[in-house]
């Protein structure tokens, strides 16, 4: 089992160090726990180098067999140390950079109160990833990027992007009344998890736009954009809900609203295909109390 968990980790991190410190052992001992398991199974598990790990195809597919598989004895290690509906062990989530953030309060910090012995281990990444092959409890995305073998519960309301600039920027470059004016201007743009830029999607009266503009930055967090439109460096996309306060104190301006259309909002999504977790059955429960996907 211990060296199960030691290949999940490196996978996890691309990295012997960091599943050291993530499992609280040695290097040396992970090192080991590899070179063992690899002995015994007679095959290369990973390739590294002195800068990199990865897995081999061979480790790519003993990995997706393994994952699902250590989490279910996990969660029946659990059950039957503590019962079926006490909620224990750890957490984990999966979800894009910012959403933990918005979500810190009151979800997160509610259940972080009621539940003191559950551990909360969020990873906050770009890219979409199987949650079941790398030991997740469930994922956090947009309706539109949720698999659809995946129960979903809503989160969040519909969400919608905005068109935004400082009122002294529009006072500086002009305000744009239609979409083709956002050429004139120089954009933060949303760095992709596959290295391109995200073309802006405007749409009114059944007509749809993809915009790809002029981009004076290029950042990959909703949050460091927010900073930069706030700076005056450029006119930005950004999610209604990272900018509420902004928008209230008019240190925000929106601009060609009736373009900006709303659409699926956040989801948590998980396995049905498996056992679900005391911890996690509790976490989807505070969801419902809450009514988040109302507010």
């Amino acid at each position: 089992m211990t060296e199960l968990e030691v290949i999940l980790a490196i996978a996890r991190r691309s990295s012997f160090r960091g599943a050291a410190l993530e499992l609280g052992m040695s290097t040396t001992a992970v090192s080991s726990a590899v070179a063992g398991l690899e002995a015994r199974l007679k095959v290369r598990l990973f390739n590294r180098s002195t800068r990199s790990v990865a897995l081999t195809d061979a480790g790519q597919r003993f990995v997706e067999r393994i994952a699902p598989a250590l989490a279910e004895i996990r969660s029946a290690g659990e059950e039957a140390s503590t019962g079926p509906d006490a909620p224990s062990g750890t957490l984990r989530i999966n979800a894009p950079q910012g959403v933990a953030f918005l979500l810190l309060e009151p979800l997160f910090s509610k259940y972080a109160q009621r539940y003191p012995q559950v551990r909360i281990d969020i990873v906050s990444e770009s890219r979409l990833i199987d949650i079941v092959a790398e030991g997740f409890d469930a994922g956090i995305r947009l309706a539109e990027s949720v698999p659809q073998d995946m129960i979903a519960v809503p989160l969040s309301r519909d969400i919608r992007m905005l068109v935004v600039a400082t009122p002294e920027y529009l006072k500086r470059h002009g305000t744009p009344k239609h979409p083709s004016d956002l050429l004139k201007h120089q954009s933060i743009g949303m760095r992709l998890p596959h290295g391109g830029i995200y073309h802006w999607e405007l749409e009114r009266n059944g007509q749809k736009l993809q915009m790809d503009l002029p981009v004076r930055m290029a950042l990959n967090e909703q949050l460091a954009i927010k900073q930069a439109v706030l700076l005056g460096l450029g006119i930005g996309f950004i999610s209604e809900r990272f900018i509420e306060e902004e928008l209230k104190s008019g240190a925000l301006t929106p601009v060609l609203v009736p373009w900006c259309q709303p659409f699926g909002g956040l989801r948590l999504y998980y396995s049905g295909h498996r056992f679900v977790p005391a911890r996690l059955r509790a976490f989807i429960d505070l969801i419902h109390e809450l009514g988040l996907a109302t507010n």
